[in-house]
C-alpha cells in the first residue's frame, strides 16, 4: 500500500440539537424531526445557488469526535462482529460521515435541515444535491442489514450509539 496526504479542510460547522454522541440518532432515517442547520462558511456562499431547487442534500463531513479505529465493530443495529466496510459505524480508517437531510431552506450562508442525525459542532467537508434521477436505486441485497427486525432497528437507532 503506498498511502497519500490529502488534505481537506471544513467549508462550515454542522449545527444540530444532538449533543452527545450517544445519544445521536444512527441514521437520518431513526431522526425525523430532528432540525438541524449548516452555517456555510461565508466565502462558500456563492455555491449555494441554485441548491433550493431540490428537497434532500447529501451532508459529507468529518467524524470529529469518532473515537480510535476499528477494523471489527458490533454495528448498532446488531451484537454480532462485522467487519468496518460493511457497516456505517463511524470508527473508520478516514472518519468521514455521509447522510442524506432533507433541505427546508436557505438563508444567506444558512441551510435548515430537517432529520439531521449528525452530532452539534460537526465539521462540514461539502454538499452534494441527492436527485432520485441519479441516487436513487431498486435494491436486491442488503447484507447483514436484512437479518435486523425492524422493531430492533427503530430503538437501537433512535437512541444512538447505545446498545441498551
Amino acid at each position: 500500500m503506498n498511502p497519500c496526504n490529502i488534505l481537506y479542510w471544513s467549508i462550515g460547522i454542522i449545527h444540530s440539537e444532538h449533543t452527545i454522541a450517544e445519544n445521536t440518532p444512527i441514521q437520518p432515517v431513526y431522526a425525523k424531526g430532528c432540525k438541524g442547520s449548516v452555517e456555510l462558511c461565508p466565502e462558500f456562499a456563492e455555491g449555494l445557488k441554485d441548491l433550493e431547487g431540490f428537497s434532500h442534500i447529501y451532508l459529507i463531513y468529518h467524524f470529529h469526535k469518532s473515537p480510535e479505529v476499528k477494523l471489527i465493530v458490533k454495528p448498532f443495529l446488531q451484537d454480532v462482529d462485522r467487519g468496518i466496510f460493511s457497516t456505517r459505524a463511524p470508527f473508520r480508517p478516514n472518519p468521514i460521515g455521509l447522510s442524506v437531510v432533507e433541505l427546508l431552506g436557505i438563508e444567506g450562508n444558512i441551510l435548515h435541515l430537517n432529520n439531521v442525525d449528525i452530532l452539534d459542532g460537526t465539521p462540514l467537508l461539502d454538499i452534494k444535491p441527492y436527485t432520485a434521477k441519479f441516487d436513487l436505486h431498486l435494491v436486491k441485497k442488503n447484507g447483514w442489514q436484512d437479518e435486523v427486525e425492524e422493531h430492533t432497528a427503530q430503538r437501537r437507532g433512535k437512541r444512538g450509539y447505545s446498545r441498551s
